[in-house]
Order: C-alpha cells, then structure tokens, then sequence
C-alpha cells in the first residue's frame, strides 16, 4: 500500500527524500565529535604479588579477602578476579558509564587499606597496586637491541631501569608493563644439605634479609662538636648484598652457625 503511494507520486517521494537528506547534512554539523569517546565503563584494577604462592593458596588468602573489603562502593556494578601460579592476583573492578575514575580510585583504595593488615607479610611487603588503568592495551612496543650484544633478560632491566617510570608520567598514560624484569640473583637450595644442618628456607631466608639492608652508620665530627673539631667525615658501612659471592658468605656463616649449634647438641646428649 505505501509502495503503491510512492510509485504513483513520485515527485512526493523526491521532496521527502530531499527533506530527510537536508536533515541529515544538517545533523552532521551539530553532532559532538571526540577522537577518544566516552564508551567503555570506569575500571579500576588491584595487583597484588605473592611470591611462591600457588594459585589456591593466593585465591584464599589475597583475592578473597580484598573482595570481600568491595562493598558500599558508589556505583560499582561487578567485580572479576584472577589468580595465577606464578603468585600474582588481579582484581577488577567495573563501575557505572559517567563514573569518576578518580572517586572510584579514592574508594577501591580505602577499602583495600583496610584489607591489607589481614594480608600476608609477603604481600604487605610487595606492595597492592590501585590503578585506573584499562586492562587492554592501547600499545604494544617491541625494543630489542640491534647490535645483538644484549639479550632479552639486559633489555628488560634497561626498560625497568631507565624508561618505564618516564614513560608512565607521560600525560594520559595510565599504566606500563614490561615484559621483563630487572637483573636479580635467585637462591638455589639443596634440600638434603638443609637438613644436614637442621635448617630451614626459612633461615636462609631471615639471614639475607639480616644482612641485605641499608644501615646508616652515622658521622664523625657531626655537631655538637667542639671547636677543636676541624673534621666532618660520613662513615660508610656495607650496604646491600649486590653480587653472588656476598650472599654465599651470609649463607657460608649460617651454615656455620648451625654447625656450631649441631656440635653444642651433641655435647649436650654425650
């Protein structure tokens, strides 16, 4: 029926046409333009690391318990979560279209204040990251270095070292990640050896960090002084364990230790 009005008046069909173009050519000019618009939802993520933790050991006792702290927060729709083998947990939290990123960062952060003394030492220690960053990427950048006297483990730590936190001041970035890490030493532990002297990781553990700080020493001739004193001189004490040897000693001195304590037992039983 409409067809056949159109058919039989065409000129009427013409000028409606016209209209409906006129209207459109109209529309263009008065619609708001925006190269980055508005359409995806506030998204703040929570990080936190655990390391050698599994992922069930993770789940229980990080992710859960700052899940539970995401309640009474303004505007919050859901929440998703993961946990990983390699002892990183992410938690992220969606709001309503048109919400504050920076109210919906102030509130995910409280609440995960509140939820950090119930969070293992590890993790208090590692730090639990509040960002508002989206958890896609916007860019992804290959750095390798063409003379090929470096390899992958060198460029990471020139990246961590020198670019990520220039690049993340940058205005508009919200977060970097690397895939990498800077240089660091990893202990190696012979279960066998440990218990031939009736040690523990754990002990290992406590006398690295014993002795892997920065201790000020203090100085020589601070004030008050004399007028005598003619000399102010800073004394420097062994700062933090940096190569492979030093570290073998702190573990040689445990070791010795405990064989001092072994041999005191055994007096003790003869």
């Amino acid at each position: 029926m409409i067809s056949r009005i159109f058919i039989g008046r065409p000129i009427f069909a013409w000028v409606i046409a016209i209209v409906i173009m006129l209207f459109g050519a109209f529309a263009v000019y008065s619609l708001p333009i925006e190269q980055y618009p508005d359409i995806a939802p506030t998204s703040i993520n929570i990080r936190a690391s655990y390391p050698g933790a599994s992922a069930e050991t993770l789940d229980s006792s990080v992710t859960q318990v700052i899940e539970q702290q995401l309640t009474g927060i303004d505007g919050l729709i859901y929440f998703s979560s993961t946990s990983s083998a390699a002892g990183s947990a992410g938690i992220t939290a969606t709001f309503a279209k048109g919400t504050n990123p920076d109210t919906a960062q102030v509130q995910v952060q409280n609440k995960v204040q509140q939820a950090l003394p119930r969070l293992p030492q590890q993790v208090q220690q590692q730090g639990v990251n509040v960002t508002k960053a989206s958890s896609d990427f916007l860019l992804i950048v290959s750095v390798y270095d063409v003379t090929d006297r470096s390899n992958n483990n060198d460029v990471a730590d020139f990246l961590v070292s020198n670019l990520q936190d220039a690049i993340g001041r940058v205005q508009g970035v919200g977060d970097v990640s690397v895939f990498g890490s800077q240089h660091a030493m990893r202990i190696w532990l012979d279960p066998y050896k440990l218990a031939a002297v009736k040690l523990m990781p754990s002990d290992v553990l406590a006398a690295v960090q014993a002795q892997n700080t920065q201790v000020a020493a203090g100085q020589i001739g601070a004030q008050p002084s004399g007028p005598e004193q003619m000399l102010s001189a800073t004394v420097t004490a062994r700062s933090r364990l940096s190569t492979p040897i030093q570290v073998g000693h702190e573990l040689l001195r445990l070791r010795k230790a405990a064989d001092v304590a072994q041999l005191h037992d055994e007096r003790r039983a003869s």
